[in-house]
């Protein structure tokens, strides 16, 4: 069965995501600002969620029509086969958002495509009550300037949630933009990467699983797994590909510093949990005592911000360490990013490019130095 796929990403990973849809087998790619949709059938539906790795969830785009009025809201959503997808026993809650519409009020129009999912569903099963008991089915809604977008969402918990990372630190940087970073990077399987702010570790092991290229979500499950129009074997066989694709003999490795001793822990706990333990080595340390490891070829990190964690000056001396501890680069790369638009003045060196990415809701530039 052919579907429309949508993908949100964070803005600025339009280019990965693109590029990873369409080695999954997506077609037809739509690209707009933190957000592609795309074709592709129940497989490609599966190794997307399997294997993307910066885009935050997939969904299944079930109708796009515009609505001024409650009225046109519930007839454009009820004209929608939702039968496809939901049983008679399934469960169908429905969330969503209106931005720039005349539509405004979200808890109103919740209850509108609620309504117009029941009536539809009503008309197909004959039925009057519906008990949702079985499979979820969470469709979400969207109204940007009078165009409404209802969404079945097949992943659950987003995708950002690789299951290495029940635990984290104050300031925790996203998998998913991690995992952006460390393909704007360009990590291969024969780099050594070094974080002299390791945290997490996060940026450490979305390189480790983007080194090997193991797929970000191979030990977690997803909402799709119980939906009927999904063979078992299907998703059987995806994750038997994603692991024969495993790299096991190349010779990436990775350094973790902090002067967090908790820091420290969490980073080996969770290399353990993501099974690339064995790729990291991680010690506490000083940025003030910091000592390059032989054979580095590429610098990434998350150093402290001001506005979250430290005073802004504080946080600009250890830009300033952090300069004093790499440079010269010597050949090396080196990816930081921060929100502090000073922060190559205090680094000691231009960047040879900068790109605008989020941290969660923060601002940031990626600083990046091709060595």
């Amino acid at each position: 069965m052919m579907l429309r796929l949508a993908a949100p990403c964070r803005f600025g990973l339009e280019k990965t995501l693109a590029y990873e849809i369409r080695r999954a087998g997506g077609d037809n790619l739509a690209v707009t600002d933190g957000r592609i949709a795309f074709d592709g059938d129940e497989r490609v539906l599966v190794r997307c969620l399997i294997g993307l790795s910066v885009a935050e969830r997939v969904g299944i785009v079930m109708g796009e029509f515009n609505a001024v009025t409650f009225d046109e809201l519930f007839e454009g959503v009820r004209a929608i086969p939702a039968e496809r997808f939901v049983g008679k026993f399934d469960r169908f809650p429905v969330k969503g958002y209106s931005l720039n519409s005349v539509l405004k009020s979200v808890p109103a129009c919740q209850k509108i495509v609620k309504k117009a999912l029941v009536e539809r569903l009503k008309s197909v099963y004959h039925i009057g009550y519906f008990q949702e008991t079985e499979a979820l089915y969470q469709f979400s809604f969207s109204i940007m300037k009078n165009k409404v977008t209802l969404t079945l969402d097949a992943t659950g918990a987003s995708l950002h949630k690789r299951g290495y990372r029940a635990l984290s630190n104050a300031a925790p940087i996203r998998e998913t933009l991690a995992a952006g970073i460390a393909d704007i990077a360009h990590i291969r399987d024969t780099d050594i990467v070094c974080d002299p702010f390791c945290g997490s570790g996060t940026l450490l092991i979305e390189s480790a699983l983007r080194a090997i290229n193991k797929a970000p979500g191979l030990d977690r499950s997803f909402d799709a797994e119980n939906w009927e129009i999904i063979p078992k074997k299907l998703w059987e066989d995806e994750r038997e590909r994603a692991r024969a694709a495993i790299k096991t003999d190349c010779a990436f490795c990775a350094y973790g510093y902090d002067i967090d001793e908790q820091a420290v822990k969490l980073t080996l706990h969770n290399a353990q949990k993501a099974g690339v333990a064995d790729r990291i080595r991680v010690e506490r340390r000083d940025i003030s005592d910091f000592a390059c490891p032989k054979g580095v070829t590429c610098f990434l990190t998350n150093p402290p911000y001001g506005e979250r964690l430290l005073e802004v000056e504080q946080a600009r001396d250890l830009y300033k360490k952090l300069g004093a501890a790499l440079l010269p680069l010597d050949g090396r790369r080196a990816h930081v990013i921060t929100p502090d638009d000073k922060f190559e003045s205090l680094f000691g060196k231009k960047a040879d490019k900068n790109r605008k990415l989020y941290n969660g809701t923060l601002m940031c530039r990626l600083y990046s130095y091709f060595g």
